[in-house]
């Protein structure tokens, strides 16, 4: 009776997320983000962006697709609710002279109007909301018809959904809520969009993570990538060393670099929506 009423309970979204922005907010996701550029960049040229356009980045982070989308004179809002991710966001905007708005913004409750935005999107961001039915919704519902919603989301059997199952076996996800790696597979996109969507165009894509070594990397994402760093934070020294040997092994299996440098390429899927 118990456990049945554990698995039906319905997860505790604000206190899943008062969690997740501690752990965004931890470390230095710009250092890791800034890496992830080029994603943004491609993700701005599948949408064939337009000067002038009402463009919208949910979940943005440091702003990758931001300012892929200011770079090509469009008029962007760049929204996070973790507000040191806009800041560093802004520091490169103003550094390239970019003219961006910058909005604190939950992905799964969008402070703006309907079909307010001619394009929105979001790379590697609106996948973690732990609500991802919600935080679809939600990038339908300020999207005018006609206009398009672009996606970059990791996939499971992908490089960082090996990393989000290693880590899930030392840290486990709260109940009720699954894995963000599922945005990343056709049948939950269709799921979200395709009662509402002219066409979705997906194409499998890869990111080569290039790194000075295996050691580099764990020392990088360690430090300052907010999921690894507070699952390390939660673990005891003797977790801590197996979590560290179990991830030098997952870099080692998926390393193409000969040289002993680090390149692990890690598919994901850009995704372009059509409003209808």
């Amino acid at each position: 009776m118990n456990s049945t009423a554990t698995l039906n309970a319905t997860p505790d979204y604000a206190a899943i997320k008062t969690k997740q922005n501690a752990a965004w907010s931890s470390g230095d996701y710009a250092i890791v983000g800034t890496t992830l550029q080029i994603v943004g960049e491609d993700l701005a040229e599948a949408l064939d962006l337009r000067s002038g356009q009402k463009v919208l980045d949910v979940a943005a982070g440091n702003g990758n697709f931001t300012l892929a989308a200011a770079r090509r004179w469009a008029e962007v809002t760049s929204s996070d609710y973790v507000q040191s991710l806009l800041d560093r966001g802004k520091e490169r905007a103003e550094a390239d002279r970019l003219d961006v708005t910058y909005k604190i913004a939950d992905a799964e409750n969008l402070p703006f109007d309907d079909a307010s935005f001619d394009t929105v999107a979001s790379t590697f961001g609106v996948m973690f909301t732990p609500n991802q039915a919600q935080a679809a919704a939600e990038m339908l519902r300020v999207c005018r018809s006609g206009g398009k919603i672009g996606l970059a989301n990791w996939t499971p059997d992908g490089f960082i959904g090996q990393l989000f199952k290693v880590i899930g076996r030392y840290v486990p996800p709260p109940a009720g809520v699954q894995s963000p790696a599922l945005w990343g597979t056709r049948d939950r996109l269709d799921e979200f969009f395709g009662d509402s969507a002219e066409d979705i165009a997906i194409k499998v894509k890869s990111f080569a993570f290039r790194y000075r070594s295996a050691q580099h990397w764990l020392d990088i994402f360690q430090t300052f990538y907010g999921p690894v760093h507070k699952t390390f934070g939660a673990l005891d020294e003797v977790k801590q060393a197996s979590l560290t040997r179990d991830l030098l092994e997952l870099l080692a299996i998926n390393n193409i670099a000969t040289d002993g440098t680090l390149v692990v390429p890690s598919t994901y899927l850009e995704v372009v929506v059509t409003r209808q």
